[in-house]
């Protein structure tokens, strides 16, 4: 019986992690290709996920919501841009002072309540957890790996342009970009306005899935971000090799980190102890490829004795 409630659990990780793999998506915009540690996503998601619940109570389409959420995502990600570009103030700070400022932004777009509920039944939205295990075209599951595979190809697409190329030299060597006439701050902006808009977006998603947004909705989601980008490079780097295979492998990796997250309390820890697990989990991940750097050192030192 026990092991009959963990599969039934399945579905409901799988379509989590494909929620928050669209958000890792953005994360990995920032950290693998802008070289950037943006703090931002904490704040721009929940940021996504109010502005998606209070146009959805109002009446307006669900499609547009997410599509405004992806907006006042770019903005989010302008803000921080500004602040590391035109400020100079260094990535990680500009990350948390946005982060900070959206807190009261959040809470002002939500009339001043910490959270917005998004009544399933009296509303109407793309996707709902009560449908997760349905057989049908209504499971979350299905639209949202629809959306995954079009953004990753949008992404695809975009990166590689003649500009999208040129965001990608950015985040390889900045000094070698300016010298052939990029310009790097305008590109470090775009990117992280790119980045912020799709975790936006997912924070969008995210809303709608639950049945509310709130303030403290992705408090942490920087971490879990970095755990899907780092698990799915880990456990399939040495499958996907080209661009749009790493965006899956990251999709991937939030889905393989919310299985195992749901194996974890089905094993009975206590849902306090999560954060600290998640940690853990991306210290480790982090740690795997260091060690195979050492291990190789080792080997040729052998060798060379």
């Amino acid at each position: 019986m026990e092991l009959v409630k963990l599969f039934n659990a399945f579905p409901g990780a799988i379509s989590q992690g494909l929620v928050w793999g669209l958000m890792a998506i953005g994360v990995y915009i920032t950290y693998r290709i802008l070289d950037v540690a943006d703090l931002t996503v904490d704040g721009s998601m929940a940021t996504g996920g109010a502005v998606a619940a209070v146009m959805i109570t109002s009446g307006i389409d669900p499609w547009v919501a997410v599509l405004c959420a992806f907006l006042v995502g770019l903005l989010a990600g302008l803000m921080t841009g500004l602040f590391h570009t035109a400020m100079g103030i260094p990535a990680i700070l500009s990350g948390i002072l946005t982060q900070l400022a959206l807190y009261s932004i959040n809470l002002r777009i939500m009339g001043g309540k910490a959270n917005t509920a998004v009544n399933v039944s009296k509303y109407h939205v793309l996707i709902t957890s009560r449908n997760v295990r349905a057989l049908s075209l209504e499971n979350p599951i299905c639209l949202l790996l629809v959306l995954t595979a079009v953004l990753i190809l949008a992404l695809h697409f975009f990166f590689g342009t003649e500009y999208g190329c040129a965001l990608r030299a950015t985040g390889a060597n900045q000094n070698m970009a300016r010298a052939q006439g990029i310009n790097t701050r305008f590109g470090t902006v775009v990117g992280l306005m790119l980045s912020n808009g799709i975790v936006s977006f997912s924070g969008a998603m995210l809303t709608q899935y639950q049945g509310f947004a709130d303030v403290q909705m992705a408090r942490g989601a920087i971490v879990i971000g970095l755990a899907a980008v780092i698990i799915g490079e880990v456990v399939f780097g040495k499958l996907f090799r080209s661009f749009w295979g790493k965006l899956i492998c990251v999709s991937l990796g939030a889905v393989i980190y919310y299985l195992v997250m749901q194996i974890v309390l089905w094993l009975g820890l206590n849902t306090n102890d999560l954060k600290m697990l998640t940690a853990l989990v991306v210290a480790v991940f982090l740690a795997v490829p260091y060690w195979k750097g050492l291990a190789v050192q080792k080997k040729i030192r052998k060798r060379g004795v």
